[in-house]
């Protein structure tokens, strides 16, 4: 037997990323779940290096866990379009509110994306995960 954390416990916290009522299901979820585009690494507190090209934070919905372990998009963020800026894309973060809120996690982009003044960007696939599940 492996040592760690129940299952049904790590199933529960990573539904709260869902939003209430998504699929029918009842959770005690966030509110919505919105990204923000960044330049470097977020921070502690995921403020730091929003990207200048969009402040926008635009709004994805996860999946139900899958097995307990983990859950994905089952609706990504609508495309961001650069206003005018050149910069490189390296990093995400998740938050409970399209603006203020309260920040969830950060995340480095698999790879980093240049972004340049008229360009999209488009995020469709995001997973999160957690370990050491007692089995």
């Amino acid at each position: 037997m492996t040592a760690g954390l129940a299952p049904s416990l790590v199933s529960g916290w990573l539904n709260t990323l869902r939003t209430t009522g998504n699929g029918g299901a009842a959770y005690s979820a966030v509110a919505g779940t919105f990204v923000q585009l960044h330049t470097g690494d977020p921070g502690a507190a995921g403020t730091s290096n929003v990207s200048v090209g969009s402040t926008t934070r635009n709004s994805c919905v996860f999946s139900s866990s899958s097995a307990g372990s983990s859950l994905s998009l089952s609706t990504p963020p609508s495309a961001w379009t650069n206003g005018g800026t050149s910069e490189t894309l390296t990093h995400i973060s998740l938050w409970t509110a399209s603006s203020a809120g309260t920040f969830l996690f950060s995340v480095a982009l698999t790879a980093s994306k240049a972004w340049a003044s008229a360009d999209t960007f488009t995020l469709s696939t995001l997973a999160a995960s957690l370990a050491a599940q007692a089995a």
